[in-house]
């Protein structure tokens, strides 16, 4: 199955839904594209892989230069949802250390907002 994404805003969070398989060709090409025209709207990206069944080392590539062009623009993105294979294929890779993922995509929208919270405060007592 070819990659399809919806988008959907939680509290001021994109998040990106993914079905299908995140392989190099078209389906690369549509979330790169996809996540540098939301980078431009949000700073916040939840990439919701509940659906994804398949990543191929481009597909990690893209995740990677994905996460590295939204920290360079002040942005960020975290996974949720990740299926049993795409979590084992991230640790195996070591690529878990470098990327945050929740069970699920409203879990991840909640760690923007304390993140938020603790740095508002931070800032009030500094």
């Amino acid at each position: 199955m070819l990659l399809r994404t919806s988008t959907r805003s939680l509290g001021g969070v994109v998040i990106i839904d993914c079905y299908g398989k995140i392989v190099m060709g078209e389906e690369t090409a549509l979330l790169r594209h996809q996540v540098k025209d939301l980078l431009s709207q949000s700073r916040q990206i939840v990439l919701n892989l509940a659906d994804v069944n398949y990543i191929d080392s481009s597909g990690l590539g893209t995740l990677v230069g994905l996460y590295s062009s939204a920290r360079n623009t002040g942005g960020e993105i975290k996974l949720a949802a990740l299926t049993g294979r795409v979590k084992d294929v991230l640790q195996i890779t070591k690529l878990g250390s470098i990327f945050e993922f929740y069970n699920t995509a409203e879990e991840a929208v909640s760690t923007f907002n304390r993140q938020a919270g603790r740095a508002a405060a931070a800032e009030r007592a500094g």
